[in-house]
């Protein structure tokens, strides 16, 4: 399955009933999560998501009657969200306890049922009517969606079948060796430039942060500064997404085989005089965006052996030596081959699959 998200297009009343649907999620979760907390201390068993519907419609429908204006698949999946949550924290090493949500933090909602796309860039949404979007929406069938709210805008997002169409290949296999000063250098000579979105809006965050600090809290020229500084990350994060999806789309397309290191992403973070440089780059979303367009191309991920020195080999002659993080151009002590550092570690990954 492939997932499409974009920007709804949305008029201030479409905006309202949105945002009362993403409140109805947000109360029926945090209603859900505390009731679950209450029942476990005294009975030592924590309530299904079926139970706790049950006791939703009867205890709290009844009192709240702005329930009703919207639809009902809103609180049912949010209190299958917190039955999520709860698995995850008791089976996924690392995952804390479920949180309470707060008005204006990763607002969404779920919705299915009669869902339908026409015209290219509407669609039809129970209890919200038509929408219109952005861009062109695929042409499709769409069982549920998504909705979230993200730096005051509004984005759809679903999943829909596809059939894997394997591209023609310009080349059989090519190393990748990622970096932070570049962020891509491949065997075959081409290198993508690492956009450092973070480190260029670095003084802007900044800037933009103290002006939120020194609002009053629930104040309207609060909520007007951190809209500002929501808006700024949240075009950080597009222009790191936006390099990356671009880079592995080319490499899926028009590469058989892939080989890429595998990374020690969360011990690289441990480096405190590396780490902001490290997270800009995006490490691990560019292994996961490659993982599945192999998939859908028909091309070959290979991933390096954690402990392969590509680094450290020689790409002409095989030779190993160290090669400290501050040199950049390889030298061999054993044939006197020079090049590239980045060059010669993918070169190395190119050559590692034979």
């Amino acid at each position: 399955m492939k997932s499409f998200k974009t920007k709804l297009k949305v008029n201030n009343q479409q905006k309202t009933i949105l945002a009362k649907h993403a409140g109805v999620a947000r109360h029926a979760y945090n209603w859900g999560l505390a009731t679950s907390i209450a029942e476990y201390k005294t009975t030592k068993k924590r309530p299904s998501a079926i139970t706790l519907h049950k006791r939703l419609v009867a205890e709290v429908k009844s009192i709240n009657p702005w329930y009703y204006e919207v639809s009902k698949c809103a609180p049912q999946q949010a209190l299958r969200d917190l039955e999520r949550a709860f698995k995850n924290f008791l089976t996924i090493r690392g995952r804390g306890f479920p949180k309470f949500k707060k008005k204006g933090r990763k607002d969404s909602f779920y919705l299915e049922g009669s869902i339908k796309i026409f015209q290219g860039n509407y669609i039809q949404l129970p209890r919200i009517g038509v929408v219109k979007t952005y861009e062109i929406l695929p042409n499709c069938k769409v069982k549920n969606v998504r909705i979230s709210k993200r730096a005051d805008n509004w984005y759809i997002s679903f999943k829909y079948d596809i059939e894997p169409v394997p591209t023609e290949k310009v080349e059989e296999t090519i190393g990748v060796d990622i970096g932070i000063n570049t962020l891509a250098t491949c065997s075959d000579g081409s290198k993508f430039a690492n956009a450092k979105a973070y480190r260029q809006a670095k003084k802007q965050l900044v800037r933009h942060q103290r002006a939120v600090s020194k609002k009053v809290i629930g104040s309207k020229n609060r909520i007007k500064a951190v809209k500002k500084l929501a808006k700024l990350h949240k075009k950080v994060a597009d222009i790191r997404a936006d390099t990356l999806h671009k880079l592995t789309t080319w490499l899926a397309k028009n590469h058989s085989t892939i080989v890429i290191e595998d990374l020690n992403v969360s011990g690289m973070l441990k480096n405190h005089k590396l780490a902001s440089a490290i997270a800009d780059c995006g490490f691990y979303e560019f292994k996961r965006q490659l993982t599945y367009k192999c998939e859908w191309y028909g091309s070959k991920l290979v991933i390096a052996d954690r402990f392969y020195p590509s680094s450290q080999l020689c790409s002409h002659c095989g030779y190993q030596q160290k090669m400290p993080l501050n040199v950049r151009t390889y030298e061999c002590a054993n044939c006197g081959f020079q090049a590239d550092r980045d060059f010669n570690a993918a070169v190395n990954l190119a050559n590692y699959v034979y």
